[in-house]
């Protein structure tokens, strides 16, 4: 769920699923709920981490939005690993880092990563005082993440039956990178035109431009099918392998398109992978890597 409850809350973003742990411990019993941002929600598919009760759901989108929905939030904000964009006024004095993530004049929590300030500021600040409704981009109210390799495979044989039957005829892996110049648009209408025989997988906060639409589902699995994070990239390689291996093919011969939003370097070490495997059908836009 998209919403937030009523109650003090802390705003967990970056990568580091480690720290969204430890943090639950702390929470523990304290009358906080947790909520992730951008690149955590794949944190509420794992089952560790989705015991703890005070975990309730996402709040807001991709990164390049923090700015805006983080303004005059009631709640602080953790920033782990990656995605600080330069703080605003209006919450300057709500945001937390620790890890390798810090900013001039934020509170830095290193060390044995005790996370006591970040609480009380959540106490002090109270939250909403009711529920609050929170929506997708695209106004959706609920978003869905778990499917990683280990799931895929899990119904590997009902997805080749699908495709051998022909109730599903393309594949697609669209995620990237998101980010704020115009024409990301592009990958909305991208999956919203996709065919109702095809599946879409996706990674990354570039999900964030479709992650909350309805596309239904095909041969009893869901046409949308969130893998993780960025770092994720290896579930989506592990899973074509299987197909191919299934079909007595190469990654090449199947059904498969890979839609990429590139924004900044980082990312360069997955798409190098993807080339190093020999994998092609990559489009990559909206805008190349300077050394393309």
């Amino acid at each position: 769920p998209l919403a937030v409850e009523k109650g003090p809350f802390i705003v967990v973003s970056g990568h580091d699923l480690h720290d969204l742990y430890l943090l639950l411990e702390q929470t523990r019993g304290r009358g906080v709920n947790v909520y992730t941002h951008g690149e955590m929600l794949p944190a509420h598919a794992y089952p560790k981490l989705k015991a703890y009760p005070q975990l309730k759901g996402n709040f807001g989108t991709a990164w390049q939005n923090q700015q805006k929905e983080f303004a005059n939030l009631p709640a602080p904000v953790l920033f782990t690993t990656n995605c600080l964009m330069p703080v605003k006024d209006s919450y300057r004095d709500r945001v937390f880092t620790t890890g390798v993530v810090a900013y001039p004049g934020m509170v830095h929590i290193g060390g044995e990563k005790d996370f006591t300030p970040v609480i009380q500021k959540a106490l002090a600040l109270g939250g909403y005082p009711e529920k609050h409704a929170e929506t997708g981009i695209n106004g959706g109210t609920q978003v869905t993440t778990g499917f990683g390799h280990g799931f895929v495979l899990s119904v590997a044989d009902k997805v080749v039956g699908a495709i051998k039957s022909g109730a599903v005829r393309h594949i697609f892996l669209v995620g990237g990178c998101d980010g704020a110049k115009p024409g990301r648009n592009y990958y909305t209408e991208f999956v919203e035109k996709t065919p109702k025989d095809s599946i879409v997988l996706t990674l990354a906060c570039g999900k964030y431009r479709f992650n909350d639409l309805d596309l239904g589902t095909v041969a009893g699995l869901p046409r949308l099918m969130d893998m993780g994070q960025c770092n994720d990239a290896y579930s989506a390689v592990t899973v074509a392998t299987a197909l191919a291996k299934a079909f007595g093919c190469g990654v090449n011969d199947l059904p498969l398109s890979i839609v990429l939003s590139w924004y900044e370097q980082k990312a360069v070490c997955i798409l190098l992978s993807l080339l190093a495997l020999g994998i092609r059908n990559i489009y990559l836009g909206p805008t190349l890597p300077a050394f393309l």
